[in-house]
């Protein structure tokens, strides 16, 4: 798809392309990948500020997990709505009405001052970024040429990739130099950086316009809502108790309804087709599992550096280097090995290597260790997400038509940003179910089952992958691996 291309719905006459200047790849990849970076950026920005956030907001654990799920769940929720407006009401606009609602908000949770206020003002951070993760891909896809749209997603991956690694150290540095609110505070002006480049170097698309689902979108989002309220509050309120099984029997039952929902409405959220293509369905299945093991990791192990061994917050952020460098060394190399060797094994190998890293830091992060132990654990898994995000995006999109270019997209990231969720509600779980508390003496005790669980629900997802289909993504003789129109691609 060149960069002039205007997508029209089925049945309408599409007018004449725009005359456009071909835009710089370079200032494509950096008009669509810099709000994605500060969406992803703030997924786990505050996991460096979390003791921080504890100390000066009187916060519990619980409350600190809502600090994090509220983003993730409202992210969650909204992509693909976001993506079905975007193809209505234009994909650029959708994506800068995502960028204003972000800054907006993160003014909003700069100003808070309690958990309950910083907890809202991160669910509506959550609502913009839904506008922008998906839609970014979407654009970039359109904006590159084909031949270089491979090495664009590959480059867009490890953007991704390192946005979410960063996190914990940018957090650190902030809050240790300047206070947690700045946090927020330089959201502001990396959003009114975006805007001009977004309007320059992006065109404006259209996709099938259709309407929402609205039932849809509400049975998802209780659905979801309420089993990760279930598995939060299981600890404390008691498994058995109303207050837990409640919320988790609705939550079960209103996803069962949503399935069904969408198999059987003409403007499903997300279209069951999709899921033919094995592809697609590996990287979904793969990714819901990368995201539940990693960043339920993250989040405890952000705390342990300061709380265990007593790092301040800048100082524990540095010293997650090792995992956040790596992905911008290797999802770039991954992004233009794909075309050559294929994302299988890729994907696969990413997937071992982190679920590898995790349990060697799972069992290197005992109450008296020292830094030095972490290291080739933090490694591993940085190498290992470097492997798997860039691949991972090429699959999504790998048997798509353009035109479903945005639902795959948004549906991918939808459930990889409910495995965020759902990884930082289960780990923490098993987490205080081991005694694990707040504390330099029961921190370790419990963080060590907490990793396990999550390397073995990676590890899981490393076998999971062994099931792509062996070409997705390698460029085959006579032009193969370019997707063509109706979106196959020769195999």
């Amino acid at each position: 798809m060149s960069a002039s291309t205007v997508l029209t719905a089925p049945g309408r006459t599409p007018g004449p392309a725009p005359l456009r200047r071909p835009v710089p790849v370079a200032l494509a990849l950096v008009a669509a990948s810099l709000p994605m970076f500060m969406a992803t950026l703030d997924n786990l920005v505050v996991t460096s500020a979390l003791p921080v956030l504890q100390s000066e907001l009187a916060a519990s654990l619980t409350d600190l997990q809502w600090v994090v799920n509220a983003y993730t769940l409202a992210f969650a929720t909204l992509m693909i709505a976001a993506a079905t407006l975007g193809d209505r009401w234009g994909r650029r606009r959708t994506f800068l009405g995502g960028i204003a609602v972000f800054a907006l908000a993160s003014v909003g949770a700069a100003l808070a001052d309690s958990p309950g206020a910083l907890v809202l003002a991160r669910a509506v951070q959550g609502v913009g970024a839904a506008a922008i993760m998906p839609l970014s891909l979407t654009l970039l896809a359109a904006a590159v040429p084909p031949a270089r749209r491979a090495m664009a997603i590959g480059v867009w991956g490890g953007v991704s990739g390192l946005g979410v690694a960063l996190g914990p150290v940018v957090g650190g540095a902030v809050v240790e130099g300047i206070s947690w609110q700045a946090m927020f505070w330089i959201n502001v002006p990396v959003a009114l950086v975006a805007v001009p480049l977004v309007l320059r170097a992006l065109p404006e698309q259209r996709g099938r316009a259709q309407r929402l689902d609205v039932l849809g979108l509400l049975l998802a989002a209780t659905g979801v809502l309420g089993v990760v309220w279930g598995v939060v509050h299981g600890n404390d309120d008691g498994w058995t108790s109303t207050g837990v099984l409640g919320p988790v029997v609705v939550g079960l039952v209103a996803l069962v309804l949503f399935v069904r929902h969408q198999a059987r409405t003409p403007h499903p959220l997300v279209p069951l087709r999709l899921f033919r293509s094995r592809s697609f369905a590996v990287a979904n299945v793969t990714g819901l599992a990368f995201s539940l093991g990693v960043f339920g990791a993250v989040f405890l192990l952000a705390q342990y550096l300061q709380v265990v061994q007593g790092h301040s917050p800048f100082q524990a952020g540095l010293r997650t280097l090792p995992w956040t460098a790596a992905p911008m060394v290797f999802a770039p190399l991954a992004g233009m090995l794909a075309p050559r060797v294929g994302v299988r094994p890729l994907l696969t190998a990413g997937l071992v290597l982190q679920a590898a890293g995790l349990a060697w830091l799972a069992l290197a992060a005992t109450g008296s260790a020292g830094y030095a132990p972490l290291v080739p654990g933090l490694l591993l898994a940085g190498i290992g997400m470097g492997l798997t995000f860039a691949p991972s995006a090429t699959a999504v999109l790998a048997d798509m038509a353009p035109d479903d270019h945005g639902t795959a997209s948004s549906t991918n990231s939808t459930l990889r940003e409910v495995g965020v969720a759902f990884g930082v509600a289960v780990l923490t779980a098993v987490f205080q179910a081991a005694d694990g508390a707040i504390t330099p003496d029961a921190f370790a005790q419990g963080l060590r089952p907490a990793v396990l669980v999550g390397a073995a629900v990676i590890a899981a997802a490393a076998v999971a992958s062994l099931a792509m289909p062996r070409d997705t993504g390698r460029e085959l003789p006579g032009g193969a691996g370019e997707v063509l129109p109706g979106g196959t691609v020769p195999r």
